[in-house]
């Protein structure tokens, strides 16, 4: 059975239900918020201002105040490997006390239900492609953005000892490389997608005639558009209950030349590309493996790049 498109879903089991959302101005948070209100599910989506994460007293004020019955934490400090390189220790810090002080307090709080997303990263950098849930633990992550994963990889292990000991459903998805609307455009320092629509955006403004992309363009990445992160959160978030973590991603392979060519061609950008092969190309296979979201929802069928890149490049011109 393929994955229905949000204007046709049946409303979630969630429905009528109080779900706090952390990080709710964040990527994913921003694209999943409105579809958990339209699937009738009442929203509370605090700021920073109102509830510092970092504070497990206030964390602790928050669930009593608010009393949800399902948390979504999508809160983290997240950035790219410059930012990793810089300030290793507040990576590590500030997310591993955020994920401790928000999984602990919503079991002391009766909550029923917990989900919570850990990036691709928190895979081993040695782990042979695509990615498989049970390579998680086979070896360390890559070394710019170890103290990130690693400190992502605790909610799994705090995940799966809260239900070992306390039967407290807490479930853990991993999102492939996603992209979409509300993602991060600014040139260097947001993910390969949306800085690349950004350069390219700015270049064709600019009328630069020659755009120089790093490496040989030969990496193979797996991307997946944020609707169909967030239309599976909705739809396996309240029925999943496992402390094995599930990928969600679309599976399919694509270099970086053609992820570039296809972006500079839907901006309409009529310039050059030049690839600088002095730099390096990193990983060179990175997909992830999905047969068990399929196992779980069927037939699913993604949204395909090239309409997600159209997608998103209207969103970013628009702003």
């Amino acid at each position: 059975m393929a994955m229905s498109h949000p204007e046709c879903s049946s409303r979630s089991p969630w429905s009528g239900q109080l779900v706090l959302v952390t990080g709710s101005t964040g990527f994913v948070g921003r694209n999943l918020v409105p579809k958990l209100r339209a699937a009738g599910c009442t929203v509370y989506a605090p700021s920073r201002a109102e509830y510092d994460l970092l504070e497990q007293q206030r964390v602790r004020d928050m669930f009593a105040a608010v009393k949800p019955e399902v948390v979504i934490h999508l809160a983290a400090l997240v950035g790219g490997n410059v930012p990793n390189k810089t300030y290793p220790a507040d990576f590590c810090y500030r997310n591993l006390l955020m994920n401790t002080c928000v999984l602990h307090e919503a079991h002391q709080a009766g909550v029923r239900k917990y989900v919570t997303l850990v990036g691709g990263c928190t895979y081993p950098a040695s782990a042979p492609s695509p990615l498989t849930e049970s390579d998680l633990w086979n070896g360390y992550p890559q070394a710019e953005s170890a103290p990130y994963a690693l400190a992502k990889r605790m909610d799994i292990v705090m995940s799966a000892a809260y239900r070992a000991q306390y039967a407290f459903d807490a479930i853990v998805f991993v999102p492939g490389n996603m992209y979409g609307p509300h993602d991060h455009f600014e040139d260097g320092s947001g993910h390969v997608i949306p800085a690349l629509i950004r350069r390219v955006l700015d270049a064709k403004r600019r009328g630069d005639p020659v755009i120089t992309a790093w490496g040989s363009g030969s990496p193979v990445r797996d991307f997946v558009y944020i609707d169909d992160v967030c239309d599976i959160l909705l739809r396996e978030g309240p029925v999943y209950s496992s402390s094995e973590i599930m990928n969600i991603s679309s599976g399919a392979p694509t270099t970086i030349r053609d992820l570039v060519d296809t972006i500079a061609e839907l901006c309409g950008y009529e310039g050059t590309i030049a690839w600088d092969t002095t730099k390096p190309d990193g990983q060179m296979h990175k997909v992830f493996d999905i047969t068990r979201l399929r196992e779980r929802i069927g037939a699913f069928e993604p949204t395909p790049l090239r309409e997600g890149l159209r997608r998103t490049i209207e969103w970013c011109q628009c702003q």
